[in-house]
């Protein structure tokens, strides 16, 4: 057994054995779970893809006079101002404001520039890169906040605190998208095509962070991880926070099961890392590179990170079923999706990642460098992430059925 403060140690005096999760699977498949649990001290996992339950928090600093914000525009993207007088929250997947003809308002696209494309998630990546934004914000006059509105342009270094706080990232495992219907679909997993044109998966598969700790037993909250290019932490269980999911033999789950919520500095973040994107016809969203370090304390940690693509599966579902609950065709393995085509009825059907595959790589390559350098120290969690979450749907409470 060893411990995150002896691994530590190692780190800062760059003598840590770091592998890529990859190259532990490489590992492990020409040795032993005992060897390689000799031979390495820390596993870095990763993954590039859009996560839109994210978004940043930001404080303005005070005018002179004072405002206090009940409303405020960031390059016509609406930013939730419920909290103090200049604190801001820009959520991801923000669009601009339509007025009741469907259009873009004359107030906010006085430059003509505003589109259904740009979204909360754009407008973070500009002010990473540095970007100027503008700004305008209408207040509630009181008697210590006597402005009424003000406009000005920020940038990440004309503001205080610019912070990501993400309640929903990292899906442990997630589905596949195809479209038995009749017209296409557009969904937060891209474009369907009909009559199972095609199909679509989110998640990185073998390399993905809480694939390989499945029972989340190393990491927890307060656990420092890659974030956007920065460093940032495990704030707490991410909404809709599921491990009671069904699983394997091997702990991975059938389908989407723990998520977690992550905080990080957005002004030491890079836009290499924090990407806005568009899904045409369905809203915009974010891409995020997030790696998470796996402290090799045990065996079973390397029993766990030695799951390869063959051995994880996720459903096939049909949305064309506008249901909460959506027919399945199955489950496949990522091995299968990895390879490009799927068999679903006896049909051959071409699948695509959601994820960049070579991207969440780089993620872990970027890790491991960090930590040999010894840049980058391990954090002991100062809490762990419940395990016994049920999953509540809302309408179990029109139907009147006790959860009791």
């Amino acid at each position: 057994m060893r411990t995150i403060p002896e691994i530590n140690e190692k780190i800062l005096q760059q003598q840590a054995v770091v592998w890529t999760v990859e190259e532990l699977k490489t590992r492990v498949a020409q040795s032993s779970i005992e060897q390689v649990f000799e031979e390495v001290d820390v596993i870095c996992t990763g993954t590039f893809e859009p996560m839109e339950s994210s978004g940043a928090m930001l404080n303005l600093g005070h005018t002179d006079p004072p405002i206090k914000i009940r409303q405020c525009w960031l390059d016509g993207i609406p930013a939730y101002a419920g909290f103090g007088a200049v604190d801001l929250y820009l959520g991801a997947t923000a669009m601009v404001d339509y007025g009741a003809t469907g259009e873009v308002g004359d107030g906010d696209n006085r430059q003509g520039t505003l589109t259904p494309e740009r979204g909360g998630g754009h407008v973070i990546e500009d002010l990473i890169a540095g970007k100027s934004v503008s700004l305008r914000a209408i207040g509630q006059v009181t008697d210590c906040y006597p402005r009424a509105s003000f406009e000005t342009t920020i940038t990440r270094k004309t503001i205080n605190q610019f912070y990501l706080y993400n309640p929903r990232n990292l899906y442990q495992n997630f589905i596949v998208g195809v479209n038995g219907g009749d017209r296409p679909l557009y969904t937060y997993l891209g474009p369907l095509q009909p009559r199972l044109g095609n199909a679509v998966y989110s998640n990185p598969g073998a390399i993905a962070p809480l694939i390989n700790d499945p029972d989340l037993q190393v990491i927890g909250v307060g656990t420092r991880i890659f974030l956007g290019g920065g460093i940032g932490y495990i704030a707490w269980e991410g909404t809709q926070h599921f491990p009671l999911q069904k699983r394997l033999p091997n702990r991975t789950p059938i389908g989407p099961a723990a998520t977690l919520a992550l905080i990080g500095d957005a002004k030491e973040m890079s836009s290499q890392w924090v990407r806005g994107c568009y899904f045409y016809n369905y809203g915009p969203s974010i891409m995020l590179g997030v790696g998470i370090p796996l402290p090799v304390v045990s065996p079973e940690v390397i029993k766990h990170c030695a799951v390869d693509d063959q051995e994880i599966v996720a459903p096939v579902v049909d949305f064309a079923i506008p249901r909460r609950v959506r027919p399945t065709f199955g489950l496949v393995s990522y091995a299968q999706l990895k390879s490009g085509q799927i068999t679903i009825d006896g049909k051959s059907v071409r699948v695509a990642p959601l994820a960049s595959i070579p991207r969440s790589r780089q993620v872990t390559q970027e890790l491991k460098q960090w930590i040999e350098a010894g840049k980058f120290t391990l954090t002991e969690p100062v809490a762990s992430l419940p395990n016994d979450r049920a999953f509540i749907p809302q309408d179990l409470w029109g139907s009147r059925i006790s959860l009791d």
